[in-house]
């Protein structure tokens, strides 16, 4: 099945082409520049348009009539359209409503709140089957690394990258949203925050504008950072409800215990790094060995977030999942303990991730 895009109106291609990325997150964007006439005209809109952002200018009866054009390929779709006003007056905002626009924005809006708006507008939809067979692939990696791990085995780096791959072909393809409404599907607990903590990473890296080998570097090692809990036993990893202060202490062994697995398994040292110290906070009041500030590189300092964000935003039997702009909040309100500066980067993933009237997925 096609993947799901965002067709993107605009009278300016850079412009465009920066909106676009800050749209990443949500679904790739098919980039119009409709004062282009002779190849706006012959780009026809696919069948997977999901949704229509215009940026461009409504003071132009030109730009306005092109728009109209274009948005009349849609007729009958049902189609969301969210028209950014470059011009926030009455008259724009009359027209923006005359051709049809489901959400109206200032231009001038943060990104986040650009994706934000546009989440609120869109339909939910049942998970597509082109994101699954990636997620069921690097869920079948993920049992086979905590199956190795529970009997003591070396886990070679060709599996992390292996499921690494299959999470980044998801994100790339369908996008973070529809990686996280699949994986919210997951029933056992430490797959699901895995999974969902990787593809979190490999929007992230896409998102900060990472290089091809720095986006897979980054997805492995949060795929790979929870395998110390291969460890624990299950009668705690899979409890059903809250730990009591010892099973807690059993279950924080975990960093220090994914190391020694993987010792001598040729991992680099910014991976095991991951492992090891994800639970730390820049105020060095994390575990298990205190770092403080520069003491924690910067991959440590990615996964974290992802690894608070994705555990406030899961499923489990006892507590409702967190909408992600709640989530969100709760991390900016961590203060010093994280790299703020990472968490500000972070805020358009967190829209992506958010569901309307802050109910779970069905």
């Amino acid at each position: 099945m096609a993947t799901s895009t965002i067709l993107l109106l605009t009278d300016a291609p850079e412009r465009g082409k920066r909106l676009a990325r800050d749209l990443e997150p949500l679904a790739t964007c098919q980039i119009i520049d409709v004062l282009n006439l002779d190849e706006s005209r012959t780009q026809v809109p696919g069948p997977s348009v999901r949704c229509v952002v215009s940026d461009a200018s409504l003071a132009s009866s030109a730009t306005i009539g092109e728009l109209r054009f274009h948005l009349e390929r849609l007729k009958g779709r049902s189609i969301p359209y969210l028209c950014l006003l470059h011009e926030d007056t009455p008259r724009s905002r009359m027209q923006a409503i005359v051709l049809g626009a489901t959400g109206i924005l200032r231009a001038d809006a943060a990104p986040q709140q650009v994706l934000s708006d546009l989440t609120k507008l869109l339909p939910r939809e049942a998970p597509r089957g082109g994101c699954l067979p990636h997620a069921n692939a690097a869920r079948s990696v993920l049992t086979r690394m905590f199956e190795m791990g529970g009997r003591g085995q070396s886990i070679a780096p060709a599996i992390v990258a292996a499921g690494a791959r299959e999470v980044e072909q998801a994100v790339v393809q369908a996008g973070v949203r529809e990686w996280l409404d699949v994986v919210w599907q997951f029933d056992d607990a430490t797959h699901q925050h895995c999974l969902l903590v990787a593809g979190l990473a490999a929007g992230f890296a896409r998102q900060l504008g990472f290089t091809p080998p720095d986006c897979q570097r980054l997805t492995q090692a949060a795929l790979l950072h929870d395998v110390g809990k291969s460890r624990v036993p299950l009668h705690i990893l899979n409890k059903p409800g809250p730990l009591t202060p010892d099973e807690q202490r059993v279950m924080r062994t975990h960093p220090v215990a994914g190391v020694t697995l993987l010792a001598g398994g040729d991992f680099a040292p910014d991976l095991l790094a991951v492992v090891r110290s994800h639970h730390e906070y820049l105020d060095g009041s994390g575990y298990p060995d205190g770092l403080r500030g520069g003491a924690i590189p910067d991959l440590v300092r990615l996964v974290t977030v992802c690894d608070i964000f994705a555990a406030l935003i899961e499923r489990r039997p006892y507590r409702a999942m967190m909408s992600g702009d709640k989530a969100y909040a709760l991390l900016t309100g961590m203060g010093d303990k994280l790299d703020q500066a990472l968490v500000g980067a972070f805020r358009p993933l967190a829209s992506a991730s958010s569901f309307a009237d802050n109910s779970a997925p069905a």
